[in-house]
């Protein structure tokens, strides 16, 4: 049984002294947000983790549940790389408008549909292909009600400027009408090498484009937000003397690509930025801030009431339910390697250099995560990992009576550790991480009397990838046909 506290039941952790409130804890990049009914629903990047695109719901726009995810399997098209999903609604149908990497290609925008929100949804394939790249696509209708699609070409990626484009769309959300147009690109001095993540909102006289502008991520981001406007969306479009209207405040810094909501008449902005204790290594997670409309029609974001920091609960699975719970996920490059069965948890092994994970987003800088492995159901290593991605791991594996400490940096492996136990004093792996990047590892027949492996912590700062955080695992190493067996895990 998955036992978690949904965030409606926070605890009091610290106050920020600035109006910012985090909302989705963790690694939720890039989010959107669309009311739909009486609930708002949302979604955001997952880049090369699998399920693609989680599906949660909130009747508050503070408080959010996940019923799911968009993509359960890729799309035949696509391989990796599923950022900056954008939910709408529109003459009762659900569209997600996303980018994703094409096989054999580059970065394209693409649409999916559901009749409701919670999926099933369609994919429609790759709509916009540009050489450079597309992505960061947000719909909107025109003043005299015309659908158009609006993206970013990439060229930032190519050391190019990056044109924000407009383009017919037809009603199918299937094909482009007409030509393209470009609304503006990155001209400013604090836009830096781009302008992205544009979402809109039509106010009295006036298009409201919101963009982000310079670095989205890493240690060295310096990313901010702006506001341009139009009286038409085919322009001309006018960038605010006042930008970046959302800069580093508080505790958070890097603010950006988000997408505006309107709530009992006052209106929000869901957006991501970096907590700057947890940095890399939780994350850009999901923060709302209110903003008004002012008298010589431009956004203004508010200085709010400080608001309490989330604390996210202990988290414990036993397994017994007949499917993994929505918050396991798994690499984009592997088949889904996990299965439960009989109250238990089995990992595929692959025969392949690195081993098969299923994993969990971390939400601090300081936690235990621990997993029960059965050693006689398991004939691969059964491990606790700390996971950037594929090719960046640190694992304890179990196998047999012996226990290992393995080291994957940029895909090679290396054993940093090994010691062979008595079986009878195997039974749980823990992980302690400290700070983000300072890993003990222990073990014990009984989870309340654990004995480290290893004294000096081991450095974990190669592993966040340069758009993701860190993930806890757990992992199977060995043949094809080997597997791995989990009886418990928990995290806190």
């Amino acid at each position: 049984m998955l036992r978690t506290i949904y965030l409606s039941l926070i605890i009091v952790l610290s106050v920020n002294a600035f109006g910012q409130r985090l909302v989705l804890p963790g690694d939720n990049a890039d989010p959107s947000v669309v009311k739909i009914g009486d609930t708002y629903w949302a979604s955001a990047t997952t880049s090369n983790w699998m399920p693609a695109f989680p599906l949660l719901r909130s009747t508050d726009l503070y408080n959010w549940q996940t019923a799911g995810h968009a993509f359960n399997t890729l799309p035949a098209w696509a391989d990796y790389y599923f950022w900056a999903p954008e939910i709408r609604y529109d003459n009762g149908k659900v569209y997600l408008y996303y980018s994703a990497h094409k096989k054999g290609g580059n970065l394209c925008v693409a649409i999916a549909s559901a009749d409701k929100p919670e999926g099933p949804f369609k994919d429609h394939g790759p709509l916009i292909c540009e050489e450079a790249g597309s992505i960061d696509a947000f719909p909107m209708r025109d003043e005299n009600g015309k659908l158009f699609i609006i993206w970013k070409e990439d060229g930032n990626s190519v050391g190019k400027p990056t044109p924000i484009w407009m383009q017919e769309l037809n009603e199918e959300r299937t094909a482009l009408k007409g030509e393209k147009k470009e609304l503006f690109r990155n001209i400013a001095a604090w836009e830096g090498n781009l302008v992205e993540g544009v979402s809109m909102i039509r106010h009295n006289d006036y298009f409201y484009a919101f963009y982000a502008g310079a670095g989205c991520c890493g240690l060295d981001c310096n990313y901010k937000s702006g506001v341009a406007r139009s009286k038409s969306l085919h322009g001309p479009w006018e960038k605010f003397a006042g930008n970046p209207v959302l800069v580093n405040e508080g505790s958070w810094k890097c603010p950006g690509h988000g997408t505006p909501v309107e709530k009992e008449g006052r209106f929000y902005f869901l957006y991501h930025a970096y907590d700057s204790n947890g940095s890399v290594y939780t994350g850009r997670q999901g923060l709302v801030k209110e903003f008004v409309f002012t008298a010589e029609n431009w956004i203004k974001f508010l200085d709010e009431p400080a608001m309490a920091m989330p604390v996210i609960p202990k988290v414990t699975d036993e397994f017994s339910s007949s499917t993994l719970n929505h918050n396991w996920q798994w690499s984009v490059f592997q088949q889904k390697p996990a299965t439960i069965k009989s109250g238990r948890l089995i990992i595929n092994a692959m025969e392949a250099q690195v081993p098969s994970i299923i994993a969990q987003k971390t939400y601090a800088t300081n936690y235990r995560a621990l997993a029960k492995v059965h050693r006689r159901k398991s004939n691969a290593a059964a491990g606790i990992a700390l996971v950037g991605d594929d090719k960046n791991t640190l694992c304890a594996f179990i196998k047999g009576n012996t226990i290992e400490i393995i080291q994957t940096r940029n895909g090679k492996d290396s054993l940093l550790a090994v010691q062979t136990i008595a079986g009878s004093k195997i039974g749980w792996l823990a992980m302690q991480v400290q700070h983000g990047n300072e890993i003990i590892f222990s073990y014990g027949k009984n989870k309340n009397s654990l004995i480290a492996l290893h004294t000096k912590s081991f450095n974990g700062a190669y592993l966040p990838p340069w758009d993701r955080a860190l993930r806890v695992g757990l992992a199977a190493k060995g043949n094809d046909g080997e597997i791995a067996v989990f009886e418990s895990f928990e995290m806190e």
